[in-house]
Formats: C-alpha cells, sequence, structure tokens
C-alpha cells in the first residue's frame, strides 16, 4: 500500500512540475493551432533532410546548452522530425527546459534552413528570452521570444559563419539591405543583418501562408498600436516587424535580456532608438520606455 501511496505521488509531483510555453501537441505552439500536416513523404516540401534538420537544432543547442545551464536549466533538444505537426514548442519539467521541433514545420515549402533555425531561437527564446513573460510566469510571451530571436539568438549561432558568402547565394529585399547598411557599418555586419532579417522573412512568409493572409513585406509594417501589450501570437506582419526589428537593434548579443525588466539588454525609444525597438502592434512600452 505504502509504495501504490508514493507512485501516486510520484506521479503527481511529476504532473505539478511540468508547465507549458507552447502545448506540445500544437495547440499553442509557434503557430496558431491548425491541421496543416506535412509528412517526410510528402512530394510537395522544401527538401528538408533528416541530416539537415538535425545539424541546424544542434546548431542553436551547442551554443546555448552552455547558458541554460549556467541559468539552472537542461536544455532538452526534443527532434521530432517523423512527426508531420506544422508548428514547435517549448516546456518545462522539472529543471528540463524543454524544445520540440516537429518535421512538419521543417519541410514546410516556405521554411528555409535559416528560418527553421529561426524557430529553435524562437522556442529557446520562451525559456530565456525575459520579459515581457505571458501570464507572469516562466514563458517570454510570444512577440518577446519572437524578438529575441533575432536580437539575441540567431546573430550569436550566425555571427562566425562567412555571411558575406552565405548572402550572396539568397536574394535579399533591397528594403532589408537599406535598413541593414544604415545600421550597420562592416561588410560583415550588414551580412549578418541581412541573412537574419531574411530568415525572419521565411517564417512571416509561413505563417500568412497558414493563416492564408496577406503576403508580408519588409516595405509595409503592421501600423496598427495596441491598447496593451498582446501575449498570443501576432499577426504574421507584426511578427516579421518583429524579427526585422530585432536585428536592427544593435544591442550586443551578451547584453542579456532581464526576466522582470524588458528594457534591459534591448533598444527602446527612451535612449533614442528610431528603429530596433519592438513594434507596437504586439507591445506596449512602459513609459520609462519612452
Amino acid at each position: 500500500m505504502l509504495k501504490r501511496i508514493l507512485s501516486v505521488l510520484s506521479a503527481l509531483s511529476l504532473i505539478v512540475s511540468t508547465s507549458y510555453a507552447c502545448d506540445i501537441n500544437g495547440k499553442t505552439g509557434f503557430l496558431p493551432k491548425n491541421n496543416l500536416r506535412i509528412s517526410q513523404w510528402d512530394k510537395d516540401t522544401n527538401g528538408m533532410t533528416e541530416e539537415r534538420f538535425l545539424a541546424i537544432v544542434k546548431s542553436v543547442s551547442d551554443v546555448y546548452g552552455p547558458i541554460v545551464s549556467s541559468k539552472g536549466g537542461n536544455l532538452l533538444m526534443k527532434n521530432h522530425w517523423s512527426d508531420d505537426e506544422v508548428n514547435a514548442s517549448a516546456l518545462r519539467s522539472g529543471s528540463n527546459w524543454v524544445v520540440n521541433m516537429y518535421g512538419g514545420l521543417a519541410r514546410h515549402p516556405m521554411t528555409t534552413d535559416d528560418g527553421f533555425a529561426l524557430v529553435v531561437c524562437h522556442e529557446l527564446g520562451h525559456h530565456i528570452g525575459g520579459a515581457p513573460r505571458a501570464d507572469r510566469s516562466w514563458p517570454a510571451n510570444e512577440g518577446q521570444a519572437d524578438y529575441f530571436g533575432s536580437m539575441k539568438c540567431l546573430r550569436r549561432v550566425f555571427e562566425k559563419d562567412n555571411n558575406i558568402s552565405i548572402v550572396a547565394k539568397i536574394s535579399v529585399d533591397a528594403e532589408a539591405t537599406k535598413k541593414c547598411e544604415m545600421i550597420y557599418k562592416s561588410k560583415n555586419e550588414v551580412a549578418l543583418c541581412q541573412r537574419v532579417a531574411m530568415a525572419g522573412k521565411s517564417l512571416g512568409s509561413v505563417m500568412a501562408s497558414v493563416s492564408e493572409g496577406d503576403p508580408v513585406k519588409f516595405s509595409t509594417p503592421d501600423t496598427s498600436i495596441v491598447r496593451s501589450t498582446y501575449d498570443d501570437h501576432p499577426e504574421a506582419q507584426c511578427r516579421l516587424d518583429t524579427y526585422f526589428n530585432g536585428i536592427l537593434c544593435d544591442k550586443s548579443y551578451d547584453q542579456d535580456t532581464d526576466y522582470s525588466d524588458p528594457a534591459i539588454g534591448t533598444c527602446t525609444a527612451h535612449e533614442g532608438y528610431k528603429v530596433g525597438p519592438r513594434p507596437l502592434c504586439w507591445y506596449k512600452p512602459g513609459d520609462e520606455e519612452l
């Protein structure tokens, strides 16, 4: 009888210690709940392979595993290559800070390799992206996870790559190039900015496709202004704006965001930044940020 009681208590403890930022079943994942499924056998994919899928996830976890460990967590990447779910998710179970990556999203025709890396960064951002946090719980909200993903994570992961050579092989929007050259001076920094911006464009296009919305563009930012910070998924254009503003924020990735103060480690209007702050289409800045 005692063993049975202890077993039940152990199970209850596991349930209590497991909490979600994005539901493992995709109900509140990287994308809003959707019925799109893309299996590894579908013909209409981007050509993603399991080898590349695993390598992209590893490129982020190799960099951020030690950082998560320094913050008291154990980064656990769960790679669901064979899963046809078009989503991604994050959860915590005790000291395990979990990132779930699904093959369906990786195979979406509009998901580039860099775009997929940005999804990994987004899910990681729920764990360490800082404020604003959803429902004042542990996860950074959706917009902040996006902002952290381009401002800190992908910049750190891509920094040592030959970005000039990589960008030379992709088509970069003129507006992205214009803004990147306005903020950064060296060719390496401009190329890194362009690369991250186009990763954001990839994901914005995926979001617009899944929601059957209008195409996203760097030249047509979302002009809506929220009355209070929105914790759920912003519209596709607003999310592209967030990725773009993130990489246009020239604060170093070594300047950590803060768990409670959203102004720390980010770009704010109070500091004179006209480009780089979080977009007002989902974020309501405090008076001290203006």
